[in-house]
Order: structure tokens, then sequence, then C-alpha cells
């Protein structure tokens, strides 16, 4: 199960169409609600379609009350979790994702008549949606998922508004207009531009606005929609709405189905329901072009973390790539092929000058031949560039991974710090560092005969402690005889649905008590202690149980030493309740507990907005100090799991901040928070599960969130229209500072700020060094940043550019992340044409068809100016499939297909996909027959996706039918 908290600052912004996230009317659907619905749906149909398959049984069904753990449970191997712990977090946060993406739409591109569909605009945001299912299939040929989710939810935002802005339910269509995701159909029976399309409406009543005329030639139109001004065409329906000024312009009114109150209120379900559709009928094309697996790899349905390895290869770390060696091998052996094997292996090796390559695939022998091939050699200087090699990481890696770093040295990149702290921020992953031989580390120069000593200093060993804190993670300091105890940490942390119960960081230290509530759900608790040779401690139970650190083996725990680090496992014995950890140390320390349950919680930062819905969108950066907070708190996973506390904690302090608690329903609560101070907090969640025991009363529980929420008084914005750079191009993307006072922008303010621009490509990059709000600027100063991709630059590929303003005088830092994918422009939009070329039969007999096979060939072209047929897959069948390449009479590539299979599979569907994505199906059937006998020549019709009909004559067998479908996946 999963928890869902998303922090909301109030900013206003203009929003129209479906509500983006929620709804206080229970009958109105969002976008939130249509795309979550459609990739649960699909994903289902995937999962049972693989299924069947492999003989497997599956017996979910398939509807719009689908929840993500139902579908994960359904989609396991087994189809049956109850042997081990289900955990959803990743396929949760993957959808979220999806639908943060699509409720930004609305804002980034809150007057963009295309993205919405608005003014009759059909073809330009037809182009807006194939130019992103474009972005989508190159993201997820290069396996760059995370990217390709972002575009995939802008693309269903526009895809979904179609149905709520335009006729097109009014028109009486029950299926979805498949012509929006096929730019090689035209489109159809459009409404002139000087077309009249509506009559006023009377009074409040819209509902018969539509012109006779054009709902009996079923002419398409939308609505107009302006803020600004209310003229509009002669004749033209509106949006409607109170935002929208061309209402009040004859004809008056509107035909949007936004929600139930709209101008065509009554119709906003069905219109939500063909969004559903046809969200589903765009994840089925790409369904297609990627292939079952990568499919599901972009929909994160995972219940595995990646394994993450940032190793230093310098020449003293010879021993530590071996022990990460040693360790990922055993990972990959003992859960390759199950539910717990990693989503997707990344590694990334540094040392001085260089860092990288990236590695990322879920091929695990790529991996472990990839981690092989590390050598230790070379160093020069102590220092090596750690922080650029973790920040490669931090972006290629999926949200909430969890990422060990290794190495003996300090950073040489220390200016990296704050772009490190906002990655760990808005990806909220987990970096542990593996530091060894810290107070005596030798490197080997370049001279592999001259070896110089020197010690990692403390401070810059706490620049690592300093970021593991950030994340949640650890910093362990172990001699290079002691990484392999420590290294059992990674094993940890790779176990199936991992939670962290508690945490803190002390320093300085002091000795202090620490209470955690142990929950009947959790299983296998581990604590984890760092700090000094001489710290001591005490475990205490919910029963008075006792036992110190004098006994490595007791009644409590059994527990490892490495280094700085103490590994207990605990044995709680069903011992529910609170439980206690008493640390004496006056030197810094950090105490965490974590166990395996699936009841767990992750959090967004999202800002609240004004508009004709006024709702919540995704926000980058940190909240303001002083200002007000709103947490949305979901819970998923469970009917029995009641939350009772959301609180913000700051163990400095200690200070605590109360939430306020709200339900809006399905298990979601607003969390609103008054007056935020400035420091770092991590949000706590308390509450009660009454099915975690088969006692009378409810279960106490409580979780942590790894990653700290730091307040700012700085406010960082982007401008940013568009996500996308072509190889060789550049992007502008202009920002505006601003200072805050209690969570307000201060107009009066003046300063100068340092801005830093980072990208994890070193792509060429311009920005300023500093900007500086002066007297009379309204407390805002702009600045521009530039981002050139290089024409090498593969499509498909991700680029995180992270922009950040600092005020020197008080080291106050916000932020803003942007996630750009470079996508080269796509001109063929062309799917593969299809020409049979032969076929055979099947005996009538249906005890003959186990001795008995059928064949059919056929010829597959992109044409002369296509991308080429990249792959030809099995859809549908039990065959065998050979592929062969030939040149054609006009200089095109032609594959040739040959499919054979067994008489007692008669029927058989293929995908082709050309290399830029673009699908086609291809269906054939044998039917049975009483003759062998051959016939005159019949005529084989093929249709290809554009819809244009080849005929060709070919030799058939009478029994066989052979229909060859070129049409749109759906």
């Amino acid at each position: 199960m999963a928890l869902w908290f998303m922090v909301a600052i109030s900013l206003p912004a203009l929003i129209h169409g479906f509500q983006p996230l929620f709804s206080f009317d229970v009958n109105a659907i969002t976008h939130r609600d249509i795309t979550q619905r459609a990739v649960l749906r699909k994903t289902a149909e995937v999962c049972r379609d693989i299924a069947a398959s492999e003989g497997r049984v599956f017996s979910l069904t398939i509807d719009d009350s689908l929840s993500t753990e139902m579908v994960q449970k359904a989609c396991s191997s087994t189809g049956d979790s109850s042997s081990s712990l289900l955990s959803t977090v990743m396929f949760t946060i993957s959808i979220a994702n999806m639908y943060l993406s699509n409720a930004k739409v609305d804002v980034i591109f809150a007057l963009s008549e295309e993205h919405h569909f608005d003014d009759e605009t059909f073809q330009g945001g037809r182009d807006v949606i194939t130019a992103g299912v474009s972005a989508v299939k190159a993201s997820v040929k290069l396996e760059n998922f995370v990217a390709g989710r972002w575009t995939l939810g802008s693309v269903c935002h526009t895809l979904q508004d179609f149905y709520s802005h335009s006729n097109w339910v009014e028109l009486g269509n029950n299926a979805p207009y498949s012509t929006l995701i096929q730019p090689d159909q035209p489109l159809r029976n459009l409404a002139g531009p000087t077309t009249p399309t509506c009559r006023n409406c009377t009074g409040e009543n819209c509902d018969n606005n539509l012109l006779s005329d054009v709902l009996q030639q079923g002419l398409l139109t939308s609505g107009y929609f302006n803020i600004f001004s209310s003229e509009k065409p002669a004749g033209k329906c509106s949006h409607g709405g109170s935002f929208d000024l061309t209402s009040t312009h004859d004809p008056v009114g509107g035909i949007n189905k936004d929600g139930v109150g709209s101008s065509h209120g009554s119709l906003h379900q069905k219109a939500a329901d063909l969004a559903v559709k046809a969200t589903m009928e765009l994840l089925e094309d790409i369904r297609r072009a990627a292939g079952d697996l990568n499919f599901l790899r972009l929909m994160g349905l995972s219940q595995s973390s990646a394994l993450c390895f940032v190793i230093d290869t310098t020449g003293s770390m010879r021993d530590d790539i071996a022990e990460a060696k040693r360790v990922s091998f055993d990972i990959i052996d003992s859960k390759r092929g199950t539910e717990q094997e990693p989503s997707v292996y990344i590694l990334v090796p540094f040392n001085d000058p260089g860092f990288g390559p990236l590695i990322m695939t879920t091929n695990a022998d790529i991996f472990k031949d990839s981690i092989n091939k590390l050598s230790a050699n070379g160093g020069g200087d102590i220092p090596e560039l750690c922080l650029s090699g973790l920040q490669l990481a931090l972006t290629a890696a999926p949200p909430s991974s969890d990422i060990f770093v290794f190495t003996d040295a300090p950073a040489k990149d220390a200016h990296l710090k704050s772009t490190i702290i906002a990655l760990i921020e808005s990806t909220k992953s987990v970096v542990t560092f593996m530091l060894t031989d810290v107070a005596s580390a030798r490197r080997r120069r370049r001279n592999p005969l001259d070896v110089s000593s020197r010690s990692m200093s403390q401070s810059d060993a706490q620049l690592y402690g300093d970021l593991a804190q950030a994340s949640g993670g650890q910093a362990i300091a172990v001699t290079k005889s002691e990484l392999t105890v420590a290294t059992s940490v990674i094993k940890d942390s790779l176990a199936s649905a991992v939670v962290t119960v508690f945490q803190v960081v002390k320093n300085p230290g002091k000795p202090e008590n620490f209470t955690f509530t142990v929950d009947g759900s959790l299983k296998n608790i581990t604590a984890y202690i760092t700090g000094a040779s001489s710290l001591t401690f005490d475990l205490i139970s919910s029963t008075g149980v006792s036992q110190s650190s004098s006994q490595p083996s007791g009644p409590l725990a059994s527990f490892t030493t490495a280094g700085n680090l103490r590994r207990l496992s605990l044995n709680t014995d069903n011992q529910t309740g609170s439980w206690e950890i008493r640390v004496n140390s006056n030197n810094p320390y950090s105490v965490k507990v974590t166990g395996q349950s699936s009841v767990n919680f992750i959090f967004h930062l999202v800002e609240a907005h004004e508009g004709a819905h006024g709702d919540f969108s995704l926000k980058e950066g940190r909240p303001f100090s002083g200002g007000n907070a709103t947490l949305l708190v979901s819970v998923t996973g469970s009917d029995t799991v009641k939350v009772t506390e959301v609180t913000l904690f700051d163990s400095s302090g200690p200070t605590e901040v109360n939430g306020s608690l709200k339900s809006v329903g399905s298990g979601n609560f607003l969390v609103t928070f008054s007056g935020v101070p400035a420091g770092g907090f991590v949000v706590r969640v308390r509450g009660e599960d009454s099915g975690s025991t088969s006692r009378a009363t409810p279960s106490s529980f409580q979780r942590q969130a790894s990653t700290q929420i730091r307040t700012s008084s700085i406010s960082v914005t982007t401008q940013a229209n568009n996500t996308n750079i072509e190889p060789g191009s550049t992007v502008s993307i202009p920002f505006t500072v601003t200072t805050t006072n209690n969570g307000l922008v201060n107009d009066s303010a003046t300063g100068t700020f340092t801005v830093r621009a980072n990208n994890d490509r070193s792509y060429a990059s311009s920005s300023p060094s500093t900007v500086t709000i002066a007297a009379g600027d309204g407390g805002k100063a702009n600045g521009t940043v530039t981002l050139t991709a290089p024409a090498s630059a593969a499509s498909g590929t991700d680029v995180t550019l992270t922009i950040e303003a600092e005020n020197p005088a008080d080291n106050d830092i916000n932020y803003t992340v942007l996630r750009l994918s470079v996508v080269a422009k796509v001109t063929d939009i062309t799917r593969p044409v299809c020409q049979v070329s032969s076929s055979t039969i099947c005996p009538s007999s249906s005890s003959l068809c186990t001795s008995s096979r059928w064949e059919f060939m056929a010829n597959l072209t992109d044409g002369i100016n296509g991308t080429g047929i990249e792959s030809v897959t099995i859809r549908r069948g039990n065959g065998t499939l050979n592929t062969s390449t030939v040149a054609g009479a006009g200089g095109e590539n032609i594959t040739v297909v040959t499919y054979s299979a067994s008489c007692c599979s008669q029927n058989a569907e293929l995908t082709a996909v050309d290399k830029v994505g673009n699908v086609g199906t291809c269906v054939a059937q044998a039917r049975e027959s009483p003759t062998t006998a051959p016939v005159t020549p019949a005529a084989a019709a093929t249709t290809s996706t554009g819809g244009h009909t080849h005929s060709m004559s070919h030799y058939l067998w009478i029994s066989v039918v052979v229909s060859l479908l070129w049409k749109q996946p759906g």
C-alpha cells in the first residue's frame, strides 16, 4: 500500500478542461481519474495477454474499479502475492508522475488553444499529440522510462480535453476519434471557419445550443475560449464558464463538459468515459511500438527498486570494486526471474578527470559485464568527481531509488552540493555512501610506483554526511576489510516492501531517547545506528524488555558492527506498540529503523491555483518559510488503515508542526499546515490499522519519509513552453526570482542573488551568474538559461536542468528542476505497408491438426521516404516467424516475412514497427476445408494505416483466408 502526500502552495493560475487532479463534486471525473483508470485497465489487459500466452489463469475483472494493488497482484507471475509482501510504491509513483504531468498542462499551456482543442484548432491539437507520442516512443526506445512518463501525461491531457471541449459526444459518437492518434489520416468533416455552429443558450440552459445543421451534417467543432476578450468568429460556439469572456458574446453560453455543472454538464460522464477509452487506445499504440515488457516498464509496474551503484575507479579502490561486484552478483543471482528482481540496473564510474559513462539497462547480464570491466587505476590528486557521477545517477534512476556510492576520497566537485540536494529533493531518492579508510586513505597516483598517503578530513566526510541526511541515507565509514559486512545494507534495501519507520540525525550529538511504533504489519525490522566507537545504546521493547549495546545477541536483537555502523536485526515476537532506543553519545550520530510492510507512503510538492476550477499542480522547489502548506494524503492498498496524524518533524529543534486533516473521499485527506517555520523537515504519519493484527483493538502504526523538505524565502519559477529539444538546436528558458515574506511575494524587496544552472548531460549552456532585484522591480528579477543539444544527441535522450538561486547573505537557496527530452523531428508518419505473396492450407479434420502446419508469406515496406521497418513481432499466435530483407525495384527495403504455425493454431496477428514507432497490425486466419485442391487466383486486399487500399492478385488455397488489415491498434 502507499500513502500519498502532496504539498500545496497557493499560487493563482488559470485552468479549464476536466478538473486536473481533484474535485469536491463526487459526480465529477478529473484528468487524474481518467489517466489512472486508463493506465490500470490497459496494464491489466497487457498482463492478461501475457498470462494467456504463458498458459496462466488471469481472473481479474477489468473495469473502472481497478486499484493499483489489484492490478499489481494480478500481474505478478503467480497472480497471488500472499506468499510475499506486496509493494505498489513504484507503480503508484509512476502513475502519479503521469497525472501530475497531465495537470501541469493547465498551468504551462493555460492559454494555448491547441493544447486544449479550443477555437476549432483540431490540426494543431493533433500535432501536439503526434509530437508527444513520438517523444514517448523515442524515450522508451532508449529505456528512458521516467522521461517517457512525463511526456505521456501531458499528451494525455490534450487528448482527453478533446472529448470535453468539442462536440464529438453531442454528435452521438460512442467510440474515440482514432484519427487524433493517426497522423496519416485526414481530419474530416470539420466545421469551416465561417460556418455558424451555435445559437444562444436559453438562460442558463445550453442543452440545445448546437445548431441543427451541425448535428445533422456531423460537423466537428469546439468552443472558443478567451480570458481577455469577448471577440470570436460570428456564430461560433464558446467554451463557456465564468472565465471565458467569449461566452458573453452572441451566441452566448458554451459547450464544454468539464464538470457536471458545465454548459453541457449532462454529458460530462459520457465525455469522461470516451476520454478513458481514447487514452487506452493511445496506450495500446505505444504498447505495440514498445512491446509488452517495455510497456509495463513505462507504466512502472514493478515491486522492486533499481540497483544503482556510483563507483570511484581510482587506484586504491580495487577492493571496493571487488566488493561491489560480489554483492551485486549475489543480488542478481538470487533475484533474477523473481518479482524482486531490480527494475533497472544503473552503474556510474567516476575518477579524476572523468566521470561516466552512465550505464542503464534492464538486462542483468549487461550490468554484470559492465561492472566486470571496471578497473582501479590512476587518480592523480586525491579528490575525485564524485558528485558529478552522483548527479548522473540521480537523474537516471527512477524516483525513490536507493543509490549507493563507493569512494575513499573527498569530492573535487563539492560546488555541486546544492545541485545534488535539489535533485535528491526532486527525485526523493535515498543516497548511502560507503566510505572506506576515511582516516587513512591511500590514493595511487598516475605513476603506479608513486603512492601518496592522505586522510579524508572531517569536513570532506561531512559533505557526504550532509547529502546522506538530506536523502534519508547513511554515511557508512569502514575499513576496506569491513566493507563486506557493511554492504549488507544494500541487500536490506532491495528486499520487498521496505519502509522507513523512524529516522533521526543528531549533529552535534547528545544523549537522547527515541521512540518508534511497531505495528502488526511490520516484518524483518532492522535498526541502523552510526556514530563514534564510544557510542553506546539500549533497546527497550513495548513490554519493557531491554538489551544493551554490550550484548551483540540478546532477547530483542542481534547486531553486527563494521566501522561506524551497528546493524541490529530486531526480534519483535509480536511485541507491537512503542519501542525505545536510548543513545548515549556526545558525537554526531544517526538512528534509522526500517521494516517490511505493505503500508508505506510517498509525497509530492504541489501548488494550489485559482481559476475556473481551482485545483493543484506539481511544484518544483521548496515551500516558502513562514507560509501555509497543504499535504494531500491518499491511502491505497488497504481498507483498514486510518490516518490520524500527519506532521512535519524537525529533529534538530525539535520542532513538530501538526496538520489539520480533512477527508476528501476515497481515502484521501487534505492536511493543512499554518505558518511552516524555516528549517528542514520530514513527513511523519501516524494512524491505526485494524487489519494488521487479530486483536480487537486496532494496531497503531507510524511511517516516516526519507527525503527532507526544506523551506526557503526565495522563489524560482520558469516559463518553459516546450520540454522537447531537437538535436543541434538551442532552447531558451526564461526564469524569475522573487523573495517571500511569510509565504507571500515581497514586492518591495531588493537584493542580488547567485544563479547556478547545471544539466546532467554536460550540454553547452549559458546563464547569468547573478540576478538583481532593484527598487521598483516589484520584488522580481528575470534571467534566461540557454541549453544546446548537440547534433549527435540521440532522439529520446533525456536532459535534467537544475536552476538555482541563492541569497549569499543567509545561505538561502531555492531551485527548479526541468526535465527535457531530445527529440528529432519526425517526418515519417506513414505506417508500414503489407502485401501477401503466398499462403497454404490446413486439413478439415481437427484430429489431423497436430501433424499439419499452415504458412503465409508477406512483403512489408515503409516506402522510399520511410525510416524503414525496425521490428516484426507475433502479436497473437503460437507460430514461428522468420524475416529477411531484400531490395525492392524502387530502391526501398522490403522485409520478407514468413509465418508458420500448427494447424491447431489457425489465427495469427503480427505487429510491424518502423524506426520512429509507426505501428501496423497484420491479421491472418486459416480456415479448414474438405478439399486441398488449388483454385483460380483470388484477390486479397491489404489496407495500410493510412487508409489506402492496394489490391494484388495472389494464388491462394481456397481453404485459407488471409486478411492483412493495416489498422490503428485499439
